[in-house]
């Protein structure tokens, strides 16, 4: 049996604008925008390249949702960015005026440098390092 994730809910202000920074500024593909109700869409995003993991972009519903956005982790790291070409990577998104909270950095595992999204939420970018099964740690 193969199982994989299909998609983690990230919880956002509001889809347009969550858009305008994941696929605009990340340049991530839309895969889904489909209105659900008049306030509800489904929206699936994915880094270019990918097959199969999607962030859906679920808009708060409610205070306690709202409260939640920028702090679904507690604060700590929420998602992790995948590249074949960290340097690549890290300059285009600087140059889109993505925020990173710190320079790149080399660690047994890879090359990283946290980065936020507008809404406060803390996502590495990384380029993993393969093990000598040649699998990234990790994995």
């Amino acid at each position: 049996m193969a199982q994989h994730l299909g998609a983690v809910a990230l919880v956002v202000p509001d889809y347009d604008e969550a858009l305008a920074f994941y696929v605009g500024k990340l340049g991530f593909d839309l895969i889904e925008d489909t209105r659900l109700t008049e306030d509800k869409r489904w929206v699936l995003v994915a880094p270019r390249g990918s097959s199969e993991t999607r962030l859906l972009l679920a808009k708060a519903d409610g205070p306690r949702q709202a409260d939640a956005i920028g702090n679904q982790t507690g604060g700590r790291v929420f998602l992790f960015l995948n590249t074949d070409d960290f340097d690549r990577d890290h300059r285009a998104m600087t140059d889109f005026g993505v925020t990173f909270l710190e320079p790149p950095r080399v660690e047994p595992y890879g090359k990283v440098a946290v980065f936020v999204d507008p809404f406060g939420n803390k996502w590495d970018l990384i380029q993993p390092t393969f093990s000598a099964s040649g699998r990234t740690f990790g994995s």
